[in-house]
């Protein structure tokens, strides 16, 4: 038996939802399906793709990786269906598109590269600022459209929005600290220890959310907008860390080694998605590179990206769904 796009496709739902039930309303079919095509996939790759959480499932590491090349599977399969019926040829024009830090760097030019090879004479015009710069220059019409992480997103009265991915947080440490013992840590334990904390886009604001929610508060040691600077510091067992899989790497700058552990408390998900103003009009151009970008990331095309978004032998660990509670 090999691996089927079907079930590609199933899991890349249930990985970006964080919800098996949510991921199947977002198929349009039913939850056993959405199960039984994950489980299968498990089975034939040998390892465990997905993790049960209090709020839901969450990818493993190795999830993660086979998340990155489903991916560019589905997106590849896209591509090939979409390109015979719209030609990129017949597009032409300029986007001015808002990016911020985490996109630039993490997210968008493996997306950028692929969309100006498909459309040629659409240029795109990249402007890096923070979050709420770009939300004011898409409200005065200087900007088309933005990539960004829609979860830090303020005026959505203004600004219509979807999401493209959902990137889980995790716990960053070293292999030998004390916290590798468990697969899965609560913030109460991570909150005993030494951490490092990033500040680039908003990420200290939104990790003081969910730590206030936990009534608790980390010991930070050190703040910086640098995620390298954060990568060396935890490799090198000064600290710990907690951020999204989007800007995850398995090793520091100085070739030392960074593990990950499963958060238990409801730590919320990094959500990269595009943002435009609600009362513009796109223009062709425009509205081709949000498409674009739609069945790019999700592999699902136009109309759907967004909702489907919306909506990640022995000796073996057992299957997610192995477990008796539903997801």
């Amino acid at each position: 038996m090999s691996v089927s796009l079907k079930q590609i496709r199933y899991f890349v739902a249930a990985a970006e939802s964080g919800r098996i039930g949510q991921a199947a309303v977002a198929l349009n079919v039913s939850q056993s399906a959405v199960t039984a095509a994950i489980q299968q996939l498990e089975g034939l790759l040998g390892t465990r793709l997905l993790e049960r959480t209090p709020s839901g499932v969450t990818v493993t590491l190795e999830g993660s990786r086979f998340l990155s090349q489903g991916r560019q599977i589905l997106a590849a399969v896209a591509e090939a269906v979409h390109s015979p019926h719209v030609s990129g040829d017949t597009v032409a024009g300029q986007v001015r598109v808002g990016v911020t830090y985490t996109v630039a760097g993490y997210f968008l030019p493996r997306h950028q590269m692929r969309f100006q090879a498909n459309f040629p004479g659409v240029t795109l015009e990249l402007f890096e600022a923070p979050r709420d710069v770009l939300e004011q220059a898409l409200i005065d019409g200087v900007l088309d459209i933005a990539v960004l992480l829609v979860s830090n997103l303020r005026d959505e009265a203004r600004l219509g929005s979807e999401i493209l991915a959902r990137s889980p947080r995790r716990l960053w440490l070293a292999p030998g600290h004390t916290l590798t013992r468990a697969e899965r840590v609560r913030l109460a334990d991570i909150a005993q220890h030494p951490y490092v904390m990033l500040t680039v886009d908003e990420a200290k604001h939104t990790a003081m959310r969910y730590w206030s929610a936990a009534d608790l508060e980390p010991r930070t040691i050190f703040r910086t907008s640098s995620v390298e600077a954060v990568r060396s510091m935890v490799a090198g067992g000064m600290g710990v860390t907690v951020l999204s899989d989007l800007v995850y790497r398995p090793w520091s700058l100085e070739g030392q080694r960074i593990e990950t552990r499963i958060i238990e408390d409801d730590v919320p998900s990094m959500d990269v998605g595009l943002a435009w103003r609600r009362e513009a009009t796109l223009s062709g151009a425009t509205e081709a590179f949000r498409n674009f970008m739609r069945f790019a990331v999700t592999g699902i095309g136009a109309g759907r990206g967004g909702a489907a978004a919306e909506a990640s032998a022995a000796g073996k660990r057992p299957s997610v769904f192995q477990m008796s509670s539903p997801a």
